[in-house]
């Protein structure tokens, strides 16, 4: 029996095109306001969510297998930076792979919020492989009229 690898998944062929124009459009910190999200990956990507509530964005990633010591969150400005990494399963030695998809190594993920944040407040949580990152939009600021002087 011959072993036949799958044409790629609809979501494989998404991620390719994404590196694809990723690398066509990088710039540091996102300075580009054309795409929202600018994705680095030296090995592979996980999944990302962005959700926008009346009080806060939430930005949810698909971590399993990754603990929680191997992922960094970091803000600066509206620049919200996961990285991480994820160890290879080690094999016994009287074990021959005959078919390996599941990926390892490190990961950047970048997204630029649409707004400012209250950075004292935001929390990361990471349960059953989801990374929850929460993060308190800033109060906006009241508009007053101005009276012009004659």
């Amino acid at each position: 029996m011959a072993l036949v690898k799958n044409p790629p998944s609809v979501a494989a062929a998404k991620r390719d095109i994404e590196d694809v124009l990723d690398r066509f459009i990088r710039t540091p910190f996102g300075a580009l306001d054309i795409f929202p999200f600018a994705q680095t990956t030296e090995a592979f990507a996980p999944a990302l969510d962005l959700v926008e509530t009346e009080k806060e964005y939430t930005v949810r990633m698909e971590v399993p297998g990754i603990p929680k010591e191997n992922l960094d969150v970091n803000l600066v400005g509206r620049t919200l930076t996961v990285s991480g990494h994820r160890e290879k399963v080690t094999r016994e030695p009287r074990e021959s792979m005959l078919w390996e998809e599941r990926e390892y190594g490190s990961f950047t993920r970048t997204v630029r919020l649409p707004g400012d944040v209250v950075e004292g407040k935001i929390e990361a949580l990471c349960q059953d492989g989801i990374l929850s990152v929460h993060l308190p939009k800033t109060e906006p600021t009241v508009k007053s009229k101005i009276m012009i002087k004659s």
